[in-house]
């Protein structure tokens, strides 16, 4: 199992288990993101704390997400970045375009100032 799934109130959590999200991981996560947005979800938190480094097919993965969240009008925080992939993250300037929680339990706080 690459990731898990949890339907939160408000929010489904995503947290990748993988210590890599590349082009063996990103295909499925992806499927697994339209999934839930199908399902009505708006609001998702991916959790990359076990994750150490990053490809292209893995920052696909994330702006799917993203946009998913932007056209149903609900948010879309990234957390737990480890250094490799935060430097890659604000690399390709994708830092100036998410929403980034630096601490896993500091995430939901970030969709709830959204709906209010």
């Amino acid at each position: 199992m690459e990731f898990i799934v949890e339907k939160k109130d408000n929010y489904t959590l995503i947290k990748v288990l993988s210590e890599k999200l590349d082009t063996h991981i990103a295909p499925s996560l992806k499927a697994e993101l339209v999934l839930i947005s199908g399902k009505g979800e708006k609001n998702i938190i991916l959790d990359l704390s076990n994750c150490r480094y990053c490809d292209s097919s893995g920052l696909s993965a994330i702006l799917v997400a993203n946009r998913l969240c932007k056209n149903a009008n609900g948010t879309f925080v990234l957390t737990g970045l480890q250094p490799s992939v935060d430097r890659l993250i604000t690399i390709s300037q994708l830092d100036t375009v998410l929403k980034i929680a630096k601490d896993p339990e500091k995430a939901p706080e970030l969709i709830l100032k959204q709906d209010i």
